[in-house]
């Protein structure tokens, strides 16, 4: 059977997702590098959700942490029968791949939220820091010509939307790996049970 196999190979990849996202939310906090807007707290309110570090990233490691350590797992006491044990600890992995739902789940409304609203800044016209774009429900994605509006953190459109797409697809892809490991958690668990049951009966 190469459930186990998969699950492990799934845990690294959610590892190194998790990482991933944990840093890009960091970054999230630094425009250009800078950290008085942070001390300011001149930036977006989606930005202070901690989605990228709490959703995709801690959420994640869990799963991926348990997933990566599944190949030593054995439920024992199941009389002896090595498939039975590691059935329960297949079924076990997709609690922590739910734990990996809601995690990514998270980060990925958060992202789209943080992409739909813009970014918090400066305005010439507003003289004052505001949500400019909140009203366009994401269409100033595509009107390159009003990002300009926001004076100050400089090039702060581009910033966060290069950072929260990042993190959208970072969330997305960690879903859909959670999922398989539902999936496959599922079907091992049952597999394993029903090779333990004939060990039992040719007994």
């Amino acid at each position: 059977m190469c459930f186990g196999r998969c699950t492990r190979c799934i845990g690294c990849k959610l590892l190194i997702l998790a990482l991933l996202s944990i840093v890009t939310n960091i970054l999230l906090y630094f425009p250009n590098g800078e950290t008085r807007f942070a001390s300011e707290h001149h930036l977006s309110k989606y930005v202070e959700c901690l989605h990228g570090i709490l959703g995709g990233g801690l959420l994640v490691l869990i799963p991926a942490a348990v997933f990566i350590g599944l190949h030593n797992a054995d439920c024992c006491g199941c009389f002896g029968h090595e498939n039975c044990g590691k059935s329960c600890a297949m079924l076990s992995s997709v609690l922590a791949a739910f734990v990996g739902i809601l995690g990514s789940g998270y980060c990925i409304i958060i992202s789209a939220l943080g992409l739909s609203h813009g970014p918090y800044c400066y305005t010439r016209a507003e003289r004052n820091w505001i949500y400019p774009f909140t009203e366009s429900s994401g269409g100033y994605l595509f009107e390159y010509n009003k990002w300009s509006k926001c004076q100050e953190p400089q090039n702060i459109v581009q910033w966060n939307v290069t950072l929260f797409s990042i993190l959208l697809v970072l969330g997305g892809i960690e879903f859909i790996l959670c999922f398989i490991q539902i999936i496959n958690g599922i079907l091992g668990g049952v597999c394993r049970l029903c090779c333990s049951h004939e060990e039992m009966f040719a007994c």
